[in-house]
């Protein structure tokens, strides 16, 4: 039990005091201390630890102040304050985490590139799309290698990028011919190349100061490169290649 209480957030000698209360009740710091197997000053601050997470509270009787463990539910409702403010952290951050990445990006005139691995690091690579939030992704896709490794691309991601008002500009290659086909309720315009005449075997993303590159033959593996001037110089030959494609 002990050792299922530090999992909760508890000190070692947290756990051991609370409980020792548990089963002794209403007790002096003295009792408390030899049962739980520490010496008295160190029950003292651990009662004053525990005070402070509301797991115990004190009563006096016939002139003896007494230490009493409440409620295990106390811990539930701990846990409960926990989650929303880790939830709150997690919000804040998300609101400054665009700010310090641009801050991150602009620290030095070196692009910085992230490495991702595996079917796991694709999907990370995705959420790392949606959580940026641009207005326009520009993309070069071998579609038929994208639906065999997420079979549920275009029910999942497409509603994502929807719903955040992101606009797509694709150039796509498919044997199935041209089945993604332009659509302004999802704020995407497609144009369709054989791929006997676009061999591609990746997966081209330009948004925001970013280049986003999936290769599927091989070991699965993706970067995504962090640069103002790479990601223009991307976008420039993304808008010379939809200008020749018809």
């Amino acid at each position: 039990m002990i050792n299922q209480l530090k999992n909760i957030g508890l000190t070692e000698n947290e756990a051991k005091v609370y409980v020792a209360m548990l089963e002794l009740g209403p007790a002096p710091v003295a009792e408390i201390a030899k049962k739980a197997g520490i010496n008295r000053p160190t029950a003292y601050f651990q009662l004053e630890s525990l005070k402070k997470l509301g797991l115990v509270s004190t009563q006096n009787k016939s002139g003896k102040e007494l230490a009493v463990a409440e409620s295990p539910d106390q811990l539930e409702i701990l846990m409960d304050k926990e989650s929303k403010l880790l939830e709150q952290k997690k919000s804040e951050l998300s609101g400054i985490l665009p700010g310090l990445q641009t801050m991150f990006s602009l620290g030095d005139d070196k692009p910085v590139v992230r490495y991702f691995e595996g079917r796991d690091g694709v999907l990370t690579m995705q959420d790392v799309f949606i959580k940026s939030k641009p207005k326009e992704v520009l993309s070069i896709v071998n579609a038929d290698a994208v639906i065999d490794l997420i079979p549920t691309h275009p029910e999942t991601h497409t509603p994502r990028r929807v719903k955040l008002k992101i606009k797509s500009k694709m150039i796509y290659t498919s044997k199935k011919g041209h089945f993604l086909k332009s659509d302004p309720k999802l704020l995407r315009e497609t144009k369709h190349v054989n791929p006997k005449a676009l061999p591609f075997d990746c997966d081209v993303a330009i948004y925001g100061n970013n280049v986003s590159i999936t290769a599927f033959k091989g070991k699965l593996s993706g970067v995504i490169i962090t640069h103002e001037q790479v990601a223009n110089s991307f976008r420039a030959l993304f808008h010379l290649l939809w200008q020749t494609v018809k």
